[in-house]
């Protein structure tokens, strides 16, 4: 493994890996930073930013860049990963940091690059002569031909194993580690805590349509409330037809399925429906045949 940087000796190049993980790192951080800014403002007129939405993201990064690669020679994503950029530039394999000048580029890169990206459309879009045209064009060709530009470094980046954008190339900077790798210890109890989880969530995904919970829960309410357990007043009630035996409250359109107990039509229609083995909570007869109730119910009952 390489010495330190502060020992003046070589280092070693970082793995393409870790570059890869670097940049993901980099565009999580921008959208948290902006996604944050933008939650500031959800109290105000909606659109209040869209006007001034690239130069808002284009300031935001810009201090970005001042804590990161101006103060620190690195972005905050090899910050983590102990990652680092050299200036590739320099005929010797010690660590040399950034000059001033590759910092500015990489910022005008960076962030001007995308703003003019972002800009463009609406500077030309409203624009009908024939010279904005053109511009528009060139702006689009231009575009067209650096992410061409990007793809082929790209794959020339899988290759060899050096500079992952083309802004890295055009400018000269390396990634390289800022302190010695040693050999680290990864524990599995984690993952296999997870993929434990994980299996059991599915495993209830799979189960738990099969069960029929509606005929559980009346099997337990039967268990619960035996018909033989009820009070007087309860079972007048429910001989008389004043109450649901699955809502409790005064039948509508009141059906019999065979035994003593009363049910609104739409109660029980629905809980047959749902499950053809439907049985009675009250007393666990089974539905043998749904009729309306023979005798007329007086409404002037509900008030007695």
């Amino acid at each position: 493994m390489a010495s330190s940087i502060g020992n003046g000796k070589s280092v070693n190049p970082v793995l393409r890996i870790s570059q890869l993980d670097a940049l993901e790192l980099n565009k999580a951080l921008e959208q948290l930073v902006w996604s944050q800014f933008t939650s500031c403002f959800h109290g105000f007129k909606p659109g209040v930013l869209a006007h001034f939405e690239p130069e808002v993201k284009a300031f935001l990064c810009l201090i970005l860049w001042k804590f990161t690669i101006y103060s620190k020679n690195a972005t905050v994503g090899q910050a983590i990963l102990n990652i680092q950029y050299k200036n590739n530039l320099s005929q010797t394999e010690k660590y040399q940091p950034l000059s001033k000048h590759q910092k500015l580029w990489y910022l005008i890169f960076t962030v001007g690059g995308r703003w003019l990206e972002e800009r463009c459309y609406d500077l030309f879009s409203n624009r009908q002569q024939q010279s904005f045209s053109k511009i528009k064009s060139y702006i689009s060709f231009g575009s067209g031909l650096l992410k061409l530009c990007g793809l082929l470094n790209f794959l020339i980046f899988l290759q060899k194993g050096t500079f992952a954008t083309l802004t890295e190339r055009i400018l000269g900077i390396r990634s390289v580690f800022c302190k010695p790798q040693s050999v680290r210890q990864i524990g599995f109890e984690y993952m296999n805590r997870e993929l434990l989880w994980h299996g059991f969530a599915e495993f209830l995904i799979y189960l738990l349509p099969l069960i029929n919970v509606q005929k559980l829960k009346l099997k337990i309410s039967s268990w619960c409330l035996p018909i033989t357990g009820l009070s007087n007043s309860e079972n007048t009630l429910a001989a008389h037809c004043r109450e649901c035996s699955l809502c409790g409250e005064w039948p509508t359109m009141p059906h019999t399925i065979g035994c003593p107990h009363v049910f609104c039509y739409y109660c029980i229609k629905s809980n047959f429906l749902f499950d053809m083995y439907f049985t009675c909570p009250k007393c666990g007869s089974e539905v043998h045949s749904l009729q309306p109730l023979k005798y007329k119910i007086e409404m002037t009952e509900l008030h007695v």
